[in-house]
């Protein structure tokens, strides 16, 4: 795979780096070691540095030559996952119960590449912000580094980011315009009937038949109520009830998780779910309260600056490799708050080659593919020369 040659001279302090990271993983907003080191990393390389942005959020700022106005934003997360790691290599996890099992090091080591790359070639006029996230994993430290005044204190154009597939082969990129992630919403039920003896249960209000209705129902809303041609997943994850053989608990508690792409389609279900969960449970001769929290919002891509992003592919590994027509995904990712504020594009870099790279995401065997670090660094160097050419 052609990337730049600078960057794959020192490919292996890159591979150095993100095994570093990958044996030190640290939780959502506990990223302190992390961004100490990105931090460390920008100065040495000539970059102006803000710490502190989400709480352990780092912003790189980097200017080119001439006086251009234009400026273009790249991100990567940082965070790891609370999951242990069952992999025997040498850099594997070192802190039990946390593991880097989505790539936040091989995209923080990625943009660490193009930025040691572009601080050495300055082959660009304009600014580039490289932005160092807190927290994707469910935290949030994309919308929290915006309401700290991301975009004001660093303004950008436009902004990018990347995640690797274990999917696709090492070294394809996709570009696709529209939604690609989905709105992932939370949701949480608390069931409350009257408990009792379980040989009499015609004396009590069973919370557990309750619960047991109520998520066969809730199945009708993505089979019944959403159109066939738009997506939704509707999905109780956990089922809490009881703490002993022979009686029937007061209460119960349901949650789960809702992701969707259409804005009309969060409000239909939405409504139709605390329709369901309280008439259930009223059937029965209970009660139920909804928590419904609206999660991140769904990722979708500018069609101009998703066209931008596949041509600087194109230039990396070659038209063949690029993907312009992918599936959309039901996960989600926080990325979609910055590009609420910006528009950009959010692409995907495969990383499964023959002997590597092929575990899947939030398992605790995966590790990230250093040969595709490179690519990535690449891609967002092409990009950053493309958007800010000299001239």
């Amino acid at each position: 795979m052609p990337v730049h040659n600078r960057i794959a001279e020192f490919s292996a302090d890159m591979a150095a780096w993100r095994q570093d990271l990958h044996a030190h993983p640290e939780l959502g907003f506990e990223e302190h070691r992390t961004s100490a080191i990105v931090a460390d990393k920008l100065a040495s390389w000539g970059i102006e540095v803000h710490r502190g942005i989400a709480g352990t959020g780092v912003v790189g700022v980097l200017r080119g030559t001439g006086s251009s106005s234009r400026s273009i934003g790249i991100r990567a997360d940082m965070d790891a996952l609370a999951m242990p790691e069952f992999n025997e290599f040498a850099h594997r996890s070192r802190h039990p119960g946390k593991m880097h099992a989505c790539g936040h090091d091989g995209h923080t080591t990625m943009l660490l590449g193009a930025a040691r790359y572009l601080a050495e070639t300055r082959n660009f006029d304009g600014t580039v912000v490289f932005i160092f996230q807190p927290a994707e994993e469910g935290g949030g430290g994309g919308r929290v580094m915006v309401e700290d005044g991301l975009f004001e204190r660093f303004p950008c154009d436009s902004v990018y980011a990347a995640h690797n597939d274990p999917l696709l082969p090492a070294g394809t990129i996709t570009a696709v315009p529209g939604p690609v992630m989905a709105a992932a919403d939370m949701l949480e039920i608390a069931i409350r009937g009257r408990g009792g003896h379980a040989a009499r249960p015609h004396h009590t209000v069973d919370p557990v038949l309750i619960g047991s209705h109520i998520i066969m129902a809730l199945q009708s809303i993505v089979a019944r109520k959403v159109d066939p041609l738009d997506s939704a997943v509707v999905g109780i994850t956990t089922f809490h009830a009881g703490s002993a053989k022979n009686v029937i608990p007061e209460t119960a508690e349901l949650t789960g998780t809702v992701r969707t792409f259409r804005p009309q389609t969060q409000d239909e279900v939405e409504q139709l779910i605390s329709r369901i969960v309280t008439s259930t449970a009223a059937l029965h001769g209970g009660s139920a309260e909804l928590r419904y929290e609206r999660g991140y919002p769904p990722v979708v891509n500018s069609a101009e600056h998703t066209a931008r992003a596949g041509r600087a592919a194109e230039k990396v590994v070659g038209a063949a490799l690029v993907k312009r027509d992918h599936p959309p995904t039901m996960g989600g990712e926080d990325f979609s708050f910055m590009l609420l504020r910006r528009p950009g594009c959010f692409v995907r870099i495969g990383q499964k080659g023959k002997d590597k790279g092929g575990v899947p995401l939030h398992n605790s065997s995966y590790d990230f593919n250093d040969e595709i670090a490179p690519v990535g660094a690449s891609f967002f160097s092409t990009l950053v020369e493309q958007e800010l050419p000299r001239g």
